[in-house]
């Protein structure tokens, strides 16, 4: 068996969801909206060129898909509250 990663993409979601989704402001999110999804799609890039067996990779892609839901549906103030602490812990 050989060590080392592959170049195998390993991200499962749908890369048009965002596209597809209404204005920020038709949804009242804020005019930053847009930023952060393009912060999201510029992470899951970054990190879908990392080995495909990588934990570190598999847990960022996983927290990444939790932000992309996060920021696609109409949100509660807690859920507001983990959007904001999933922003600041990773950092983008």
């Amino acid at each position: 068996m050989e060590g080392g990663g592959s170049n195998t993409n390993f991200y499962r979601g749908s890369t048009t969801t965002l596209a597809t989704n209404p204005s920020p402001a038709a949804n009242g999110a804020g005019a930053h909206k847009g930023d952060r999804e393009a912060a999201v799609d510029a992470e899951l890039a970054r990190v879908n060129k990392l080995p495909a067996h990588s934990s570190y990779a598999i847990h960022r892609i996983k927290v990444l898909n939790k932000l992309r839901h996060l920021l696609s549906i109409k949100r509660t103030t807690s859920q507001d509250e983990e959007l904001e602490l999933l922003f600041a812990s990773l950092s983008i």
